[in-house]
């Protein structure tokens, strides 16, 4: 199915039936006639992406089975390769290896990233991989601040994004946050 608009990769014609239903086709509508969502980086993007320090990387097994796992790091661990690639060293963690297995048969993924303080959040929808073998790309994701060893590199190719409405975000603060609140006290 050859998508007309970016925000198809999430507004398939199942959500726009119940767009429909529910009243709010008309405004996405609109949206997609004007712009619609961004598919690169853009300036404002890439500064919200290197003051994040965590996201959310979803990705799904080859009969749909979603999982959901958090990454953190240092903020601006989430590199910006180019305008429609972003990247991280991937260091040992669990080593149940459930995104690793998921994207060799399905590269559909998905970041989340949040602000919490500031009460925004940023969706990315694009296709992942890991890479095991590019020291070069290990030796340009990796910090050299940040204890671990990277094994591998995930690479996200951005297909579309979208920032979401502040509506129901609690605010929370981060202890560097705080630290800098009470330090102007």
């Amino acid at each position: 199915m050859e998508q007309e608009f970016s925000s198809d990769i999430a507004f398939t014609p199942a959500v726009k039936k119940a767009q429909q239903r529910l009243g709010s086709r008309e405004k996405f509508s609109r949206m997609e006639q004007m712009d619609g969502w961004h598919t690169a980086v853009t300036e404002d993007l890439a500064t919200f992406i290197a003051e994040r320090d965590s996201f959310y990387l979803a990705t799904a097994t080859a009969e749909g089975q979603p999982y959901i796992q958090h990454r953190g790091g240092p903020k601006g661990f989430l590199k910006i390769v180019d305008e429609r690639t972003l990247a991280i060293a991937d260091f040992k963690g669990n080593r149940q290896y459930l995104s690793l297995g998921n994207l060799s048969e399905n590269d559909k993924a998905f970041i989340f990233l949040m602000d919490y303080a500031h009460q925004r959040r940023v969706k990315l929808w694009g296709r992942a991989r890991f890479v095991e073998d590019d020291p070069d790309l290990l030796v340009k994701l990796a910090d050299d601040a940040y204890q671990g060893v990277p094994q591998r590199a995930l690479l996200f190719s951005l297909e579309a994004w979208d920032i979401n409405c502040p509506q129901h975000i609690t605010p929370r603060f981060t202890e560097d946050d705080i630290a800098g609140a009470v330090a102007r006290m």
